[in-house]
């Protein structure tokens, strides 16, 4: 039988993208045509980004890239001058910008103008508070609109944003929020989460002990607790008391260089206490522009969604929409609270043109029962994006029968060092079963072997072979740049090694295979753990897996450790079921030598499950920093297991 794509855009969808319009005047007419331009050619890629998705600055200057043969090192538009919160915020009509549901619980909108409004007031109360370019706002926040007024009331002054979610631990927050001295701390009174309640005064006052820099905290009211949390705390103030004697006229955003800092992200940390990774406003703002604008094709008629909390890079990522005219859809707590229907409910009722979520959400989904293409109407709904660990081919599967047959689903790859991504989506290519449709546009994508060399249908190290605008600017209390040379460039000179595992396909398209410090290496042999993952989460008793390495015997052995659904046994039977899966899917090579079942899986608040932590507590080695973890006591699950021992 001939091997057919999923999906591929009927001629109007391409006619229709931005991406097109942006091509055609160009003289391009396929996707690979316009990638290799924008890989060759980077100074008119991106002069031509710039033009088409009107970037508004003060300037931009003659030079586009200088040193452009340095990874670290080159630099994009050095003599330009610009806001990012100003290209957000160039809408000012009563058209929705914000639609925000808190569970159940809370329902509200926000238009443009109300937007600009509020953001404008925070931005008048935080200078005259003496906040500048350069300063720390900080924030412990729900996904909710006052996170992204505070965030562009902060960068319209220069200052430099960093934020996690509420439900971190207090000793994450400050390994977070410690390194980097905010002068300003952001705070929710509480949140809702699976139906409960959960109050934060305790945390907050318990953070603040150990950032003696704050001098004012500000507490957004959420769960109607505000004006008594902040008045028990010194220096505190609700956010609305802040902000509420200050204009809402227009106000002079702050022009400021290209690589200006605009917000720090957070690697994992379950390796060690988290590197302070620093974003510069520029490149943030052109990076995104051709990830919403171009490759998923966002644009003013869209209601874009993305799952995420305030401590997961997609959260950042979400923001940007608004550059693209979008209309943002905010959720924040379970997704599966009420019942796994709400997000699909919420997708229906608001008319969600843009889906995005994780690969592990998609996989819940299928397991639940749920079928939305037979209990939802989804007309607006034109493409699910996924991204937080790789997609299996039988998700692809379930997608396309289980949710909608006619679109997009864009399975994207990238991480917190880059806030981006560097394979995805985009409207003019086929969508091929388990692949990615392939690089992103201004993204010098390949796959390097052991030596260094490109290789094609092999696995190998993923690698970035010329700058990009959104590299790190730094990373926080690095002054020689070692850490920043260590985390990407110490593998490859002057080559950006990701740490993905990777496969180039025929199609042009990619397969992440896992993170390569999680390789799997039985008798040499490189494995990745996705490929194990996608079969043995097909076993139907089997929730989730979680696989390692094993040092055993001179050599390597591979041990899968299993959630299973409640009133499943791991007997004989199962085991053999489990092993006959990997081997039939995968390979023989891939059956582990043991498989124990465990009743939780430790994983990072971003909910990527961690295989390295695992390993070190199997090995009998420490981990280095537990509060990196949503839920660390499970860890004590994987400690002196007798099955491991033989």
């Amino acid at each position: 039988m001939t091997e057919r794509p999923l999906w591929t855009p009927s001629p109007d969808r391409i006619a229709q993208s931005s991406l097109w319009r942006f091509m055609k005047p160009l003289g391009f007419t396929s996707f690979e045509e316009v990638l290799r331009f924008s890989v060759d050619e980077p100074e008119a890629f991106w002069t031509a980004v710039w033009d088409f998705c009107d970037v508004r600055a003060d300037e931009r200057g003659g030079r586009v890239i200088t040193d452009k043969d340095k990874m670290p090192g080159a630099r994009f538009f050095p003599d330009a001058r610009l806001n990012y919160a100003e290209n957000m915020l160039r809408k000012s009509d009563d058209s929705e910008a914000l639609v925000f549901r808190g569970e159940d619980r809370v329902a509200r909108r926000m238009s443009w103008a109300e937007l600009n409004r509020a953001v404008a007031k925070l931005h008048r109360a935080l200078a005259a508070a003496g906040i500048g370019p350069g300063d720390r706002v900080c924030a412990i926040v729900p996904n909710m609109p006052e996170a992204i007024i505070c965030f562009l009331a902060a960068a319209s002054l220069g200052a430099i944003w960093s934020s996690c979610s509420p439900d971190f631990g207090e000793r994450g927050i400050l390994d977070r929020f410690g390194q980097i001295g905010p002068r300003i701390l952001v705070a929710c009174d509480g949140y809702y989460y699976a139906g409960k309640t959960i109050r934060l005064a305790g945390k907050i006052e318990n953070v603040l002990k150990d950032l003696p820099g704050v001098e004012k905290t500000l507490i957004i009211d959420y769960i109607g607790e505000a004006e008594q949390v902040a008045a028990a705390l010194t220096g505190g103030g609700t956010l609305a008391g802040f902000s509420a004697p200050h204009s809402d006229a227009p106000i002079s955003f702050a022009q400021l260089p290209f690589d200006h800092p605009l917000y720090i992200l957070y690697s994992s940390g379950t390796t060690g206490i988290p590197k302070c990774i620093v974003h510069s406003a520029g490149g943030i703002l052109l990076k995104h522009l051709v990830e919403h604008v171009l490759n998923t094709d966002t644009g003013p008629s869209d209601r874009l969604f993305y799952f995420s909390t305030c401590g997961w890079m997609m959260w950042n990522w979400l923001v940007s929409g608004l550059a693209a005219g979008a209309t943002l859809l905010l959720y924040d707590g379970s997704p599966f609270h009420p019942s796994e229907r709400v997000l699909f409910d919420y997708a229906e009722q608001e008319g969600m043109t843009i889906f995005g979520t994780s690969a592990k959400y998609i996989d819940a989904v299928k397991k639940s029962g749920l079928v939305p293409r037979e209990t939802h109407r989804l007309p607006a709904l034109r493409s699910m994006l996924s991204t937080g660990s790789p997609l299996s081919a039988e998700s692809f599967d379930f997608v396309y029968s289980g949710i909608k047959a006619d679109f997009q689903l864009a399975s994207i790859s990238g991480g917190t060092d880059i806030c981006g991504c560097f394979v995805g989506g985009n409207p003019l290519s086929p969508v091929w079963r388990g692949e990615i449709q392939g690089p992103m546009l201004g993204m010098a994508v390949d796959v390097y072997d052991e030596q260094g060399q490109p290789v094609r249908g092999e696995k190998g190290e993923l690698v970035c072979v010329r700058p990009f605008p959104s590299m790190p600017v730094m990373f926080w209390n690095d002054a020689d740049g070692a850490k920043y040379h260590n985390a990407y460039f110490a593998r490859f000179p002057n080559i950006w090694c990701h740490g993905d595992f990777a496969e180039l396909t025929a199609h042009g398209g990619m397969i992440i295979h896992g993170r390569s410090d999680a390789t799997l290496n039985p008798g040499g042999v490189r494995i990745g753990t996705a490929e194990l993952y996608a079969q043995v989460e097909q076993v139907p008793e089997v929730i989730e897996a979680l696989a390692i390495g094993q040092d055993w015997d001179s050599d390597v052995r591979v041990v899968l450790f299993v959630r299973l659904r409640p009133g499943a046994v791991l007997d004989d039977s199962l085991v053999s079921r489990i092993k006959q899966q990997i081997r039939q899917g995968a390979s023989p090579r891939h059956v582990p030598a043991r498989i124990v079942a465990v009743s939780d899986i430790p994983r990072t608040k971003s909910g990527k499950i961690t295989e390295l932590a695992v390993r070190d507590v199997v090995h009998g080695r420490a981990v280095k920093n537990k509060e990196a973890l949503a839920n660390p006591e499970a860890l004590d699950l994987f400690a002196n297991l007798a099955e491991l021992r033989t």
